[in-house]
């Protein structure tokens, strides 16, 4: 932590002198530091606190660039509120590791799962697991496409096509695609056995879960299927090589452009909403430079603006809204956004810890995540149910994505673990079923 802090500091005192390069350059050193510590440290890149640490930290360092004119110089507020999410994080999740390796005989868990060898009897279950959620998740996107009468697809000159694309309910359903494809990379590596007929058919069934993002022309949700399937991957078979993030990332590319071309998101729209300094940056540049650093500069609007706390009610928004009550009692979550500009409206993890309780907000919620990923890492290395990975699949996402949404505020967040627990459960009924039956016909053998 003694290079955090230096890196940190001197990342404060190079804003403050508007040497905003030197500043970010600090802090993406002190990112790349805090990653490679955790990874020397357990020999996995999918560690988690080296995960949030180096996403967190790195797209800060980013945002202190100040590549846009959105961009300002944030409130000493904002710079204490990102020093103590990663520190209450860091510091907890250290503090909780150390706990739970005195509790257990066995070495500290790296969060590796372990390499698949015998079958793991959740065949049956999972294949059906992965029928099921398609079959589903497409009814739900059918409904809504004939309900709605159009496909975002195929709609031009409508940039937030994909916006009005919601019936309230069903759309978690229709965006439950996006776990199909991790559930077959965990099906394909655990089940050495499996039929040629159970492939061609898992596989067709997340070809079609992956058209589902690209027919409604969420270029979100396509990314979000493909890297939460390459992570649930890596953990799963044990072979965890960066190479493959960097690969998946390569061919999502062209599917990228075509989905931005189909959103009528052009050159010329994208370059007016971010308002770069330098009006030659390559849209390629400008784009995701945007998505990272904008978020950072949103929180600092909120810190700015925000004119009384919301004491639990505005991160609640996942209970009003998945129990109907944003409809009855709408003033639930009638909450002011406060962004840079109206089109830029993602923002950082802790945005919403920070609406409700402040500094002590942020720290608290960055505490309870550090002991979640700590005992989740540790769960996840032993064998058992391979939702577990698909569980810690998903966790890494989010640390990785730490800069671009509140995720744990997002009832579509709770809808993803909701529908993976229940799919966790359905294949342990579905195994413990067959073990009992297989004892069951033995006993009638005797």
């Amino acid at each position: 932590m003694l290079v955090y802090l230096i890196c940190y500091g001197a990342g404060m005192l190079f804003a403050s002198s508007a040497h905003y390069c030197m500043s970010g350059i600090s802090l993406i050193l002190a990112a790349l530091y805090l990653y490679f510590y955790d990874y020397r440290k357990s020999g996995n890149p999918l560690h988690l606190r080296g995960l949030f640490s180096a996403f967190w930290v790195g797209g800060q360092g980013l945002s202190c660039m100040k590549l846009s004119r959105l961009q300002t110089d944030w409130d000493f507020v904002t710079w204490a509120c990102f020093f103590v999410a990663l520190t209450a994080f860091w510091t907890v999740y250290e503090l909780a590791e150390r706990r739970f390796a005195k509790k257990e005989s066995e070495p500290a868990a790296t969060g590796a799962a372990a390499p698949a060898g015998k079958e793991s009897g959740y065949s049956l279950g999972l294949f059906t697991a992965i029928i099921l959620l398609t079959l589903v998740s497409l009814a739900a996107f059918i409904l809504e496409a004939v309900v709605l009468g159009y496909v975002p697809f195929f709609v031009r000159g409508v940039p937030h096509a994909y916006s009005y694309f919601h019936i309230s309910g069903v759309h978690y359903f229709t965006v439950s695609c996006v776990l199909v494809p991790s559930m077959t990379a965990v099906l394909f590596v655990t089940e050495k056995k499996l039929s040629m007929g159970k492939k061609i058919v898992a596989l067709i069934a997340t070809l079609v879960a992956l058209s589902i993002p690209i027919l409604c022309v969420s270029r979100f949700q396509l990314i979000f299927a493909v890297i939460l399937a390459v992570l649930t991957f890596m953990q799963v078979s044990g072979i965890k090589k960066i190479r493959y993030l960097f690969m998946a990332a390569a061919a999502l590319v062209p599917l990228y452009i075509i989905l931005s071309i189909a959103r009528s998101h052009d050159v010329e729209y994208l370059n007016g909403i971010f308002e770069m300094k330098n009006l030659n940056t390559p849209i390629f540049i400008t784009q995701p430079y945007m998505y990272i650093a904008n978020n950072y500069d949103n929180f600092n609007c909120l810190v700015e603006q925000l004119p009384a706390h919301t004491y639990g009610i505005k991160g609640l928004f996942p209970l009003w809204a998945l129990t109907g009550l944003k409809f009855l009692k709408p003033e639930l979550v009638s909450f002011p956004l406060y962004t840079t500009k109206e089109e830029l409206t993602t923002v950082t993890l802790f945005y919403d810890a920070y609406y409700d309780f402040g500094i002590a907000g942020v720290f608290f919620f960055a505490a309870v995540l550090g002991l979640f990923s700590a005992w989740l890492m540790r769960r996840a290395s032993r064998r058992g149910n391979p939702f577990w990975q698909v569980f810690y699949g998903q966790a890494a996402l989010y640390f990785m994505l730490s800069f671009f949404t509140t995720w744990y505020s997002n009832p579509t967040t709770w809808f993803y673990f909701a529908a993976t627990g229940a799919a966790a459960v359905y294949v342990e009924i579905i195994k413990r079923a067959q073990i009992k039956s297989s004892k069951n016909h033995l006993t009638d053998v005797k």
